[in-house]
């Protein structure tokens, strides 16, 4: 009843008008606010199984994040393996989709090892054609290109708000509403709710009934306004900027030495600029860029951001199965653009990788509890963060650089 509980309200609500309007949903869609897409991939889970049955056939490539490959296996999980090509990996799909009646195809929209995606158009084809729905982990995608869930045949979507710069622990699984209205509620508590006895439960649709608890506010109006800010870019901006950008880097690791850029597909090349009033293409890839340096020390991710300031994420980048695939079981280093990146930060990553190949690190490093560190650290911690306690620094090893 208080003005402020319904200022709070307004703002919650229109966050779901926002972020469904971001990605295309249609009238009949709902959009449900999780913590990220792992939690979304896991709601999703729980309504097929209730929705169509534990014994729901789901079908999934390799390539897929551990988000997107683990929470089906409680159901009837097939596994289609990457083929050498993206139109041999849709001719797979297809062909599993045909073996037997299939309730879900779940895909990522864009690797997060490689940025390379197939045409999300086609695969809901593929996967409509079988009676089948589909699904898409749009972590990676959403963040670097425009998403039409209605215009691209998209059944079900999920993203996590950090990916698009929003802070931590918001996250959507949009799409169609029947599964989630058939299923129980993902939690039980208050607000999934229209009545309760002591003896029965009428539960709300869609979307409170798999909301249940104090919200997110802030993390989900922070989503909101992450996806306005992106939606008033120029129309193609966005896809240009990352295409520019991540050739540049591609073009400047193959001149260094020992450099290898991971791939999965030499037909997944950059997207056609499109005509004037022509839809955008949807199977470029996007810029994110893992590569692996021959013969040198896990501690190069360490020397980037230590001596000279640069964030990379180093390991295998929650896809283990792909990173087996692509011949790099121990691990890479993973650049993502984003639109803030510039020229001048990719060649700042260059000539970084340069010096390291050429000279090596200027400290030297040891593996600590969260990765390899320097020692001594000396870089402090800020005012604010001061009351968290800091690791100790790690004994010498045999491994020291």
């Amino acid at each position: 009843a208080g003005f402020g509980s319904q200022v709070c309200t307004t703002v919650y609500e229109a966050a779901r008008d926002e972020v469904g309007r971001f990605l295309g949903v249609r009238p009949d869609d709902t959009v449900v606010f999780t913590r990220n897409t792992t939690d979304a991939v896991n709601l999703l889970a729980h309504c097929v199984a209730h929705a169509v049955g534990p014994s729901a056939r789901v079908v999934v490539l390799d390539l897929e994040h551990h988000a997107n490959l683990l929470p089906w296996s409680a159901l009837r999980r097939t596994v289609v393996a990457t083929r050498p090509t993206a139109q041999e990996t849709l001719d797979a799909l297809a062909a599993a989709l045909c073996a037997e009646p299939t309730a879900l195809l779940a895909v990522t929209g864009a690797s997060n090892v490689t940025g390379e995606r197939l045409p999300l158009a086609r695969l809901a084809d593929l996967a409509h054609e079988a009676g089948a729905r589909l699904f898409v982990d749009a972590a990676q995608l959403a963040p670097h290109r425009p998403i039409d869930l209605a215009g691209l045949g998209i059944d079900y979507l999920a993203l996590s708000g950090h990916k698009l710069y929003a802070p931590f622990g918001a996250g959507a699984l949009l799409g169609r509403r029947d599964w989630l209205d058939v299923a129980p509620p993902y939690l039980a508590g208050g607000g999934a709710v229209r009545e309760v006895t002591l003896t029965s439960v009428d539960w709300a649709d869609a979307p409170a009934r798999h909301e249940a608890g104090t919200p997110n506010l802030p993390g989900v109006a922070a989503l909101a306004a992450a996806c306005r800010a992106l939606a008033a870019l120029p129309v193609g901006a966005l896809a240009a900027h990352d295409e520019e950008l991540k050739g540049r880097l591609v073009r400047g690791l193959a001149d260094l030495p020992g450099v290898r850029v991971l791939s999965l597909w030499p037909d997944a090349g950059p997207d056609p600029a499109p005509a004037a009033g022509a839809p955008v293409t949807d199977s470029g890839p996007v810029g994110v860029v893992t590569f692996t340096l021959t013969g040198h020390h896990p501690d190069a991710a360490a020397y980037l951001a230590a001596e000279r300031g640069i964030s990379l994420r180093a390991g295998r980048f929650c896809a283990h199965p792909l990173l087996h695939r692509l011949g790099a079981p121990a691990g890479a280093l993973r650049a993502s653009v984003g639109v803030g990146s510039t020229a001048a930060d990719v060649d700042e990553l260059l000539d970084a990788l340069r010096s390291y190949l050429t000279r090596g690190p200027g400290w030297r490093y040891l593996p600590g509890p969260g990765g390899w560190v320097p020692t001594p650290d000396d870089r402090l911690l800020p005012d604010w963060a001061a009351a968290v306690p800091t690791a100790p620094t790690p004994a010498a090893s045999p491994c020291d650089t």
